[in-house]
């Protein structure tokens, strides 16, 4: 088994909040977060997959079509975007690093026809990360 990840940058903005707390609580658990104008990020994604060694081509998988998928489904989607407002699954889901990893395998899984899709790592600073290896 032969694993290959793909990195990729991306920028966007986000705000903490959850309907269900009251705005000190909000205030509380989010911080600076719950700003409703939002916050931005410069986010670093690696992408990891698996699979054997195509004897034909040397590839687990073609990179370019890796990149063209994270991009469509990623970068495309997500660059310079307002996460709360402008990407459907975080209308009522805190974007979270953590649930921004979770969506982002959402969206990688299926469209992946050759390689398995093994870890999502988004990287919020560089010393902070969130691994994703797919199980909920």
């Amino acid at each position: 088994m032969v694993y290959l990840t793909r990195k990729a940058e991306f920028s966007a903005s986000h705000f903490y909040h959850n309907d269900e707390f009251t705005a000190e609580e909000n205030q509380r658990i989010f911080g600076k977060c719950n700003n409703p104008n939002g916050h931005g990020h410069n986010y670093t994604l690696e992408v990891t997959v698996k699979g054997q060694v195509d004897q034909r081509s040397g590839f687990v998988v073609d990179l370019k079509q890796l990149k063209d998928v994270m991009n469509r489904e990623v970068i495309e989607a997500m660059d310079h975007r307002h996460l709360n407002k402008e990407v459907a699954e975080f209308r009522d889901r805190i974007p979270t690093t953590e649930n921004l990893a979770i969506s982002i395998w959402n969206r990688l899984k299926p469209k992946l026809q050759v390689a398995e899709l093994h870890r999502v790592r988004v990287y919020e600073t560089p010393d902070l990360f969130v691994d994703f290896y797919g199980e909920e």
